[in-house]
């Protein structure tokens, strides 16, 4: 064939004009940013773990003609690095969807990136409450503070607790447990009499268990993940602190009671996910993620693999002719997603419509509280 300049001006217009990652291409593909490296990479490469497994089995199941690909990309939980590759995702006109990050801040941050582009962005962990409002591109599949604080402050009023003392991390997230508790419990006629903040991986809670002890509250709230969960919960234990303490599900995860042990029993917190429970998708799951992980996958990688399940059924929709708005309208579509955190619909915000579970920890394990 002969190309006239005519013919190429042709060709660049029609090329122009087609939709990003409309499908003739050899695969689909998802970004997922999370941290694979720096303190938190534990997290990431258990949300790896968990949408390889999800991933894995559908592309096993022939559902679709071609295979969905994920481009994971490492964050290490900095918002500088999230904006980076966001802004690598949305340039590569064959993403057509991003999951992730694990922090609220980096998620946030990332996410204007996302609101500018015009990508669809699912988190699986970032429960700040401002996280779905930045734009219709933003969804996530987990529960946030103001929910978990509302059903934990009826809970302790349910069982007599009226004075609380409140702690947490100092990030955004854990202002957000604050208030997320705070509201809910004071409406409900409770007193939040103490507040504290602490830095992630603080060693000595010893002085702040003090301050709890003379602040004499019916219980203790907090906002932390299991590594200053357990460090809390041992040293509370040494100093023979008896007061009650609750926590988010940010808490709920087998290395806590790994980490401390006997200091664990007796702690109450909120949770989307119990290992034990007897669904068959649930016990899938389980059995899959125990072929490489001596423990029961906890919360977060369960949520991980929800939102990959969620994504991969929003491609399904969307399919054959998948751009960044159908894929986002598809995600906006779900109802009923029958995952192992329970169903999940999504509000005309992006929030999650599901339900929370009440757990404890006896005998050195996580029990539902009917």
């Amino acid at each position: 064939m002969k190309l006239t300049r005519r013919t190429v001006l042709a060709l660049t217009v029609a090329a122009t004009l087609i939709p990003a990652a409309s499908y003739a291409a050899d695969s689909i593909k998802i970004g997922y940013q999370l941290p694979l490296t720096g303190n938190t990479a534990q997290y990431g490469q258990n949300f790896k773990d968990a949408a390889e497994i999800a991933l894995t089995k559908f592309n096993a199941s022939g559902t679709l003609p071609v295979p969905v690909e994920i481009i994971y990309e490492d964050s290490r939980s900095d918002a500088k690095e999230g904006v980076t590759i966001a802004r690598k995702f949305v340039d590569d006109d064959e993403i057509v969807g991003v999951l992730g990050d694990f922090t609220s801040t980096v998620s946030m941050a990332a996410a204007q990136v996302y609101k500018r582009a015009g990508m669809v962005q699912l988190s699986q962990t970032a429960s700040h409450p401002d996280f779905a409002k930045i734009s219709k591109w933003q969804f996530r599949n987990i529960t946030t503070q103001n929910q978990e604080g509302a059903v934990n402050a009826k809970w302790m009023m349910e069982k007599g607790i009226t004075k609380v003392a409140v702690i947490a991390e100092q990030t955004d997230w854990g202002q957000s447990v604050v208030k997320g508790f705070a509201v809910p419990f004071e409406e409900l006629g409770g007193e939040v009499i103490y507040t504290e903040f602490f830095n992630r991986g603080l060693a000595d809670f010893r002085s702040i268990i003090t301050k709890l002890e003379e602040k004499k509250p019916d219980a203790v709230y907090t906002g932390f993940f299991y590594e200053d969960g357990a460090q809390f919960l041992k040293q509370m234990a040494q100093l023979n602190a008896d007061i009650p303490v609750f926590s988010t599900s940010a808490a709920y995860n087998d290395k806590l009671i790994e980490l401390a042990g006997d200091a664990t029993d007796g702690l109450f917190l909120t949770a989307t996910f119990l290992p034990n429970r007897a669904d068959a998708h649930v016990q899938e799951f389980v059995s899959e993620w125990s072929k490489t992980h001596d423990l029961a996958p906890g919360q977060f990688p369960a949520q991980a693999y929800d939102a990959v399940n969620i994504m991969l059924a929003a491609v399904v929709k969307a399919y054959p002719d998948i751009t960044r708005d159908s894929l986002r309208d598809a995600v906006a579509a779900t109802k009923d997603f029958p995952g192992v955190t329970g169903n999940t619909s999504f509000d005309e915000n992006g929030e999650p419509l599901k339900e929370l579970t009440k757990a404890t920890v006896k005998d050195g394990a996580f029990v539902e509280v009917k």
